[in-house]
C-alpha cells in the first residue's frame, strides 16, 4: 500500500506482507492530550520506548505540539521512520520549516575529489530505503539516490526527505554520494532539500541547454549559503529549536559551503547537438553521460544491442566530455541477467573512449569494473610511458619519447590514468 490522506490526517510510508525496511506513519491532530505514539513493530519490546520517545519529541520540534501518530513498522531505521513523520507532517499541512535533520554520522562525512574513478554507478530509488544500507557494500564508485524516473508522481515529496536523511545518516563505504534530481523546478525544489546535506554529486537529467546546468549551480549555492547548523538543546538542557523548526548536529550540518559536482544527462538529438555547450556550462561539471531510452525515443528508433541507432549520440558525449577536460559516462545495461552481453557493452563503451557506466543492479558492478581494467598489454605500454615521462622530468626535458615516438602530454595522462586503476584494482 502506497501513501494517502484525509481531510483531517495523513499518512506517509508503505505497510503489507512484502514490506521490509520501511514503516508506515499514520498522523491524526488533537487538541489536546499532547503527542501519543502508538508502536506496532515485531521489535516493539526492544525499540518501542525509544522509537515513541524520538518520535513525539520530532513532532515537537516540528511545531505539531499534540496528536496522535500511529506507526506500523516492518523494520524501518529511525532516519527512514523520520522520515515518513516528516512526509505525513507536510501532507497534513503543517509548517515544519526545514524539517527534522537527524543527527549527521561521522560516517556520513567523507568527500569526493574531481579526478576519482567513476567506472560504476549503482542507482537505487529515492523512496526505496530498504535498497539504501547495504548500497556500499557492493563496491559501486558511485550510489545514486533516484529522485525522478523510478520515483512515482505521489511520492516525489516523500523521496526527497528519504534522501535527505540517507545522506545524512549512511555509510555508503567510500562510494561516491551522487542524487538524480528531477526536471525543471522540482529538480530545483529537489535541490533545497538535499543541497545541504552531503551530497557529493548532482545528476540532472534531459539537459538541452548550458543555462539548465547554470540555474541548478545557482540554486546549489543559494541553498549552501541558507543551510545552517542548530544544536537540538542549549547548556541548561532546556529546549532551544528554532521557530521553523529544523533541528540538526552542529557538529556535523553536510555540505555546507563544500563544491557539489555536476554531471549533466544527454537524453535528447537537441541535448546530443549541444553536447559540448552543455559540458562547459559550469566548472563545477567533472562528467557527461548519456540515457539512451529517451534519446532512442526521441529520435524514433527502437534500441538494439548493437548500438547502431546511438553510435552517433555517443561518440558526440565521448568528443564533447574530452573537449572540455571531463569524463565520459556511458548509459546503463538493462538486461540485469546478461552478464556476457554487460561485459560486451562495456568493453565496447570503452573503445569509444567512455570511462564508466551505469548500474540497475549490484550484480553488474563486478563485471563492469573488470572489464574497464587495463588489458596486460595496455598496462604495459603505460607504464613504459609513465617512466619515460618521469626519466625525461627528472632531466629537465620538456619533451617526452619512447623509442622514436613523441609522446604527447594527454597520452600520459590517460598512461597515468590506466597505471593508477590498475593499482587501485590491485593488478599492477
Amino acid at each position: 500500500m502506497t501513501t494517502a490522506q484525509t481531510t483531517n490526517s495523513a499518512h506517509a510510508g508503505l505497510r503489507g506482507p512484502d514490506v521490509r525496511s520501511d514503516c508506515c506513519v499514520h498522523v491524526t491532530p488533537a487538541d489536546s492530550g499532547g503527542v501519543t505514539v502508538t508502536f506496532k513493530s515485531k521489535v516493539e519490546s526492544m525499540y518501542g520506548d525509544a522509537t515513541r520517545a524520538f518520535v513525539a519529541e520530532a513532532t515537537v520540534a516540528m511545531g505539531l505540539a499534540h496528536a496522535r501518530i500511529e506507526i506500523e513498522d516492518a523494520g524501518a531505521l529511525p532516519f527512514v521512520i523520520l522520515a515518513r513523520l516528516e512526509t505525513a507532517l507536510r501532507r497534513l499541512g503543517q509548517n515544519v520549516g526545514d524539517g527534522y535533520w537527524p543527527d549527521a554520522s561521522p560516517a556520513s562525512q567523507y568527500e569526493t575529489t574531481r579526478e576519482r574513478f567513476r567506472r560504476s554507478r549503482l542507482y537505487l530509488p529515492g523512496n526505496a530505503p530498504k535498497f539504501m544500507p547495504s548500497a556500499g557494500l557492493h563496491g559501486p564508485d558511485a550510489v545514486i539516490l533516484d529522485l525522478e524516473d523510478s520515483v512515482a508522481p505521489t511520492e516525489k515529496d516523500a523521496a526527497r526527505i528519504l534522501v535527505r536523511n540517507a545522506l545524512r545518516v549512511l555509510d555508503f563505504k567510500g562510494a561516491e554520494r551522487m542524487v538524480r534530481i528531477n526536471q525543471g523546478e522540482m529538480g530545483l525544489t529537489d535541490l533545497d532539500f538535499v543541497a545541504a546535506h552531503n551530497v557529493h554529486l548532482i545528476l540532472i537529467p534531459k539537459v538541452e541547454s548550458p543555462e539548465q546546468v547554470r540555474e541548478v549551480d545557482q540554486r546549489i549555492q543559494e541553498t549552501q549559503s541558507r543551510a545552517a547548523c542548530f544544536s537540538p538543546r542549549d547548556s541548561s538542557g532546556t529546549d532551544s529549536l528554532p521557530e521553523n523548526g529544523k533541528i540538526a548536529q552542529a557538529k556535523a550540518c553536510g555540505s555546507g559551503e563544500r563544491t557539489i559536482f555536476l554531471m549533466p544527462i544527454i537524453e535528447s538529438a537537441l541535448g546530443a547537438i549541444r553536447a559540448y555547450e552543455i559540458a562547459t556550462a559550469s566548472p563545477n561539471i567533472v562528467a557527461l553521460t548519456i540515457g539512451l531510452e529517451d534519446y532512442t525515443a526521441d529520435i524514433g528508433a527502437a534500441r538494439t544491442a548493437e548500438g547502431r541507432e546511438s553510435f552517433w549520440a555517443r561518440s558526440q558525449v565521448v568528443n564533447a566530455a574530452r573537449a572540455a577536460g571531463v569524463a565520459p559516462i556511458d548509459t546503463v545495461f538493462s538486461d540485469v541477467a546478461d552478464m556476457e552481453g554487460l561485459r560486451a557493452s562495456v568493453i565496447e563503451a570503452k573503445s569509444l573512449g567512455f570511462e564508466g557506466k551505469g548500474c540497475i543492479h549490484p550484480r553488474q558492478i563486478q563485471t563492469i569494473h573488470q572489464a574497464f581494467a587495463p588489458t596486460p598489454d595496455e598496462l604495459d605500454k603505460a607504464k613504459r610511458i609513465v617512466e619515460a615521462f618521469e626519466q625525461a622530468r627528472s632531466k629537465g626535458l620538456s619533451v617526452v619519447s619512447l623509442g622514436t615516438k613523441m609522446i604527447d602530454p594527454p597520452v600520459v595522462k590517460r598512461a597515468q590514468r590506466i597505471v593508477k586503476l590498475a593499482a587501485a584494482m590491485g593488478t599492477d
